[in-house]
């Protein structure tokens, strides 16, 4: 027999290496698989970090490029060295993903790498080893969605990882799929002067976001240089010589857009093929999700699921919450999620960032609506950032007072989000936000002037 644990976790992402650590500070001996080389799963190697590293600095090269002028600052000529950047957002990466690794080692958090399927329903074969669990946590989390006639190779036909490690910045970009990726990835090569094609199906950009934030943040992207084809349709793909040629369908239009690497970020699916759940008596939907009840159990009780492989938002910090929580459910805890109050934020320029309901959401469960917004040029720090375009929406229940949504296009606003997640949990009303000091000039003054706007007591201008 193998060896034996009290708890092993399947996959080092966000949300398996936080159980894995939650749970051996609970006192639980605990086991983490995972099959690549390195910990921190997707969004650590190949997703959130690097993605945001890269972010980060075409935004300071932007910046330079035009705005820098405008504050008296001259820069007298300013290059990109493509290979510098791209080892930079390396050397992010293996930063936080070497601490994942000293956290396991503090923690004493055996870490077993390889491929794990389950043999039968308390032992994992992961290559020649045969790992025992007393309990087994399933945060394999998800792979990118590939068109059914346009795989991915990597080369020309991309996803997200392969997106994020281009040898070289290409002349024109095409992306299939106009939500948080397509837009992050798109907002990352038209700094650096790639000519980027959205194209979508839907009639709006970043559809799960409230409808008058997508519509304000795709004026914004228009702006600054993308070009995004709505309501139309990919039909056809092939790649010829140095690139990739779509057949897209707009208006009963039919055309062709040619491009040197096409990104497809339709989706992302769970990974749970190979791990051989459904052979053990593990219940999956049509989609490949994991079956779950309220306390993160599958079918097999002693077998949980959190993250990607569940239904809900793909979420890195999501995963983390229901990693903590299954930890503790195993350790005799009673945690409770209230995902209500899980933020959620694009990362273009400016970022944009909500938590709780939308307004259509908000309007299809009948509430009586408190709405109020404020635009980023009452500001005062906005106008002395140069940062103007963007706004605050506050969404409030008429009946009780009480916060229900917050809606944040800004710079910082995976920051200033932090208020709005501060004030669902605790429950507060529109009120408080408005009746609560606010550091002046600072953008989260617009937090407590959309609050006094929906209360019809708005003070900037």
């Amino acid at each position: 027999m193998g060896r034996q644990y009290d708890v092993v976790v399947i996959g080092s992402g966000p949300g398996g290496y936080i159980a894995a650590i939650r749970a051996a500070q609970l006192g639980l001996k605990t086991a983490c698989v995972e099959k690549d080389k390195s910990l921190g799963g997707t969004c650590l190697n190949v997703g959130c970090i690097p993605s945001k590293a890269l972010l980060t600095s075409t935004e300071y090269y932007e910046w330079i490029q035009k705005e820098s002028a405008k504050h008296g600052v001259n820069v007298a000529q300013s290059t990109i060295d493509f290979d510098k950047m791209m080892a930079r957002k390396t050397e992010v990466v293996n930063g936080l993903t070497g601490g994942v690794a000293s956290l396991f080692k503090m923690h004493k958090i055996d870490r077993i790498e390889g491929k794990a399927r389950f043999s039968s329903q308390n032992l994992l074969q992961v290559g020649d080893q045969v790992v025992e669990g007393e309990h087994f946590i399933v945060a394999t989390g998800s792979e990118s969605i590939p068109l059914p006639f346009l795989p991915f190779d990597e080369k020309f036909v991309v996803s997200s990882t392969g997106a994020l490690a281009l040898p070289k910045i290409p002349k024109r970009l095409l992306i299939v799929g106009a939500g948080v990726i397509g837009v992050e990835i798109a907002s990352i090569y038209r700094r650096l002067g790639s000519e980027v094609v959205l194209v979508e199906m839907l009639d709006r950009i970043c559809p799960t976001m409230d409808g008058a934030i997508s519509k304000s943040l795709q004026t914004i992207l228009k702006k600054q240089g993308l070009e995004f084809h709505l309501q139309t349709k990919v039909t056809a793909g092939k790649e010829v010589q140095n690139g990739v040629v779509l057949t897209v369908e707009e208006n009963q239009n039919r055309f062709e857009l040619s491009g040197d690497h096409v990104l497809v970020a339709v989706g992302r699916r769970p990974y749970t093929a190979d791990l051989g759940l459904k052979e053990i008596g593990v219940i999956l939907d049509k989609k490949g999700f994991v079956q779950i009840n309220s306390q993160f159990q599958t079918s097999l009780p002693h077998i949980y699921a959190i993250g990607d492989v569940i239904e809900g938002p793909m979420l890195a910090h999501k995963a983390s919450e229901e990693g903590v929580a299954a930890a503790e459910i195993i350790a005799g805890h009673h945690p409770a999620i209230n995902y209500l109050t899980i933020p959620n934020v694009i990362y273009t320029h400016p970022e944009v960032a909500a938590v709780g309901m939308t307004e259509g959401e908000a309007r299809e469960a009948g509430l009586d609506l408190l709405l109020g917004t404020c635009s980023l040029r009452a500001l005062g720090r906005a106008r002395c950032m140069g940062e103007t375009d963007g706004l605050v929406k506050i969404i409030g229940e008429k009946h009780s007072g009480r916060l229900i949504g917050m809606h944040i296009i800004a710079p910082h606003a995976a920051e200033l989000i932090g208020e709005g997640v501060l004030a669902l949990t605790n429950k507060m009303t529109v009120e408080d936000l408005a009746n609560a000091p606010h550091a002046h000039p600072a953008l989260g003054e617009g937090i407590k002037e959309a609050a006094l706007n929906a209360l019809g007591r708005q003070l900037a201008f």
